[in-house]
């Protein structure tokens, strides 16, 4: 549809091209420190917690957060603030005060090599291989989203898309490596607000503030009373809500499975933390990640619903029109020349932090828990950094070819909670279940891992082949969570039963009670606003005022 173009000028390109030089320049600086592997994959363990804070969540701001929470907006409304204030916040504080001090505690380079230490190989390398997998599945659709924009906008081919988003993370990911990726997602965070702040400004001022689009979105074909409450036909047995969930897939299954599982033990995350100088900073990480999270739905939800009440025939059966689109679209809508590129950086900026936090775990997670320990051990370090470097090219390489696959999806947020639901939920259960509980036995984690990833299969299948109903497919997902979770745990105490633990003085540092004494924290980081725990609560308690504000 040509009138969906936008008509950019010399303007517009002008502001990408310094926005891309800002990002090469970043990784050609970075390379300067790399000295060792730890400096690449997890920058020396040096990072304050203001930069890795606002990595941790910029990595989260990709296609899941700006074109899927956007679709959602647009497609369920308010209740799409569950995956904020019940389905993140909340793990992202236990991250912080629970979780970090056995991570960085321990001195552990990534998530599986936990595993290995807590439980035993194969359930490392189930683990690796499995992160892995996702982790290109996840920057595939990433990539594709981005790609989907630029056809959109500025009719490039989809496939010419992907191919020079994914150069660009390429290079700078494999000059500097992790550094590179933290600092340019910095940069993004506030190039992404730069581009959404007034999108979502002008939307609202065009439709009369926020009471005229609650009239407009009340009135809206496709629209209605419903997509303006969070909790409103939650209960169960009287499902109304456009999710088509009750409270207990979205307390239990988005909440608790889905959230902690994703927040808690997804690498792509964890790695932001691990690179903090201190295990305070460490722990303050996700904490400072949390307030921007807290009110992020106000550049991503707005936005879907001014686009379902202001772009005619959105959602229908036209390919530019899906949900996915209502961000783009809005641009199309709102924005002059010189904003238009800053609005086309921010969109670029999202998807290169999603798709580089995916690939600097994957190549990370590659070196350290896959060819290091199980093909090549005991090489030098600068071999580990020359591998890591070919890590990143392949799983970008790999990304481009799973691009294709979120290609299927109306609104990729059903994919990404599918993904998550293979992919975290059984991994959350293992975690929790051995890091509380000491007797729980190595094959214990193995076997744990595969009833869980098995169970997700077949509430998935089940949903599918249409032999139950789950409602939609997002609520299917957080059910398919559910049954993950519960599979996990049953076979892991089951199996725990029947096998031998692992002798009590090889668990220090690793289970609740054992957890290695932290340092003493800087002067410096000694002020109650530098302490984790009112960090924690003062988010917790914003997650609670604004639930019951937009009930």
């Amino acid at each position: 549809m040509d009138e969906l173009r936008l008509d950019t000028n010399v303007a517009d390109y002008l502001i990408l091209v310094i926005y891309f030089v800002a990002v090469l320049g970043i990784g050609f600086a970075a390379r300067r420190y790399i000295k060792t592997s730890l400096d690449y994959f997890l920058s020396g363990r040096s990072l304050p917690a203001w930069i890795t804070g606002l990595a941790f969540i910029s990595a989260n701001l990709g296609a899941l957060e700006i074109l899927g929470m956007a679709a959602n907006g647009a497609q369920f409304g308010v209740a799409t603030v569950h995956y904020y204030w019940i389905g993140a916040v909340p793990a992202m504080v236990f991250l912080g005060l629970v979780m970090m001090p056995f991570y960085y505690g321990s001195r552990v380079r990534s998530v599986p090599e936990y595993l290995r230490l807590r439980f035993n190989r194969p359930t490392h390398l189930f683990n690796a291989l499995t992160f892995a997998f996702a982790t290109v599945l996840i920057a595939g659709v990433n990539l594709y989203a981005l790609a989907l924009v630029l056809k959109l906008l500025l009719g490039w081919p989809i496939i010419v898309g992907i191919v020079v988003a994914a150069a660009i993370v390429l290079v700078y990911i494999t000059l500097g490596g992790l550094s590179s990726a933290i600092y340019n997602e910095v940069l993004q965070f506030f190039v992404i607000l730069a581009a959404l702040v007034p999108l979502t400004l002008v939307g609202l001022h065009d439709v009369g503030g926020w009471d005229g689009l609650k009239d407009a979105v009340t009135n809206a074909k496709g629209g209605g009373d419903p997509l303006l409450h969070s909790w409103k036909g939650t209960g169960v047995g009287n499902v109304t809500n456009p999710l088509e969930a009750s409270w207990i897939p979205i307390v239990f299954g988005l909440g608790f499975v889905l959230s902690f599982g994703y927040w808690t033990t997804n690498f792509a995350e964890v790695q932001r933390a691990l690179s903090a100088k201190s295990l305070n900073a460490a722990q303050r990480t996700p904490l400072i990640g949390a307030y921007p999270k807290i009110f992020i739905p106000a550049i991503t939800i707005i936005p879907g619903l001014v686009a379902l009440v202001t772009i005619k025939g959105l959602g229908g059966d036209n390919p530019d029109l899906e949900y996915n689109n209502a961000i783009p679209l809005l641009i199309n809508e709102y924005l002059p020349n010189g904003m238009l590129g800053v609005a086309l950086a921010g969109l670029l900026a999202a998807f290169m932090a999603g798709v580089a936090a995916n690939v600097s775990a994957f190549n990370t997670v590659v070196t350290y828990d896959l060819w290091e320990p199980y093909v090549k051990p005991g090489e030098s370090d600068d071999y580990y950094i020359r591998f890591g470097r070919i890590a990143t090219a392949g799983g970008i390489l790999i990304g481009i070819g799973t691009a294709l696959i979120a290609s299927g999806y109306n609104n990729i947020m059903d994919y990404i909670q599918l993904l998550f639901s293979f992919f975290n939920a059984p991994l959350f259960a293992t975690f929790i279940v051995g890091m509380f509980w000491r007797r729980m036995t190595p094959w214990a984690g193995f076997w744990g891992l595969v009833a869980g990833t098995l169970g997700a299969a077949a509430a998935h299948f089940a949903h599918a082949w249409e032999i139950i109903n789950l409602g939609s497919d997002q609520a299917a997902a957080f059910w398919g969570a559910i049954v993950a979770f519960v599979a996990d745990a049953l076979v892991t105490v089951i199996v725990t039963l029947v096998t031998t633990p692992k002798p009590v003085d090889e668990l220090q540092g690793l289970v609740y009670g054992m957890a290695n004494v932290a340092e003493e924290a800087p002067a410096s980081e000694r002020a109650w606003y530098r302490r984790p725990l009112p960090l924690g609560l003062g988010a917790l308690g914003l997650t609670v005022v604004l639930n019951l504000l937009f009930i």
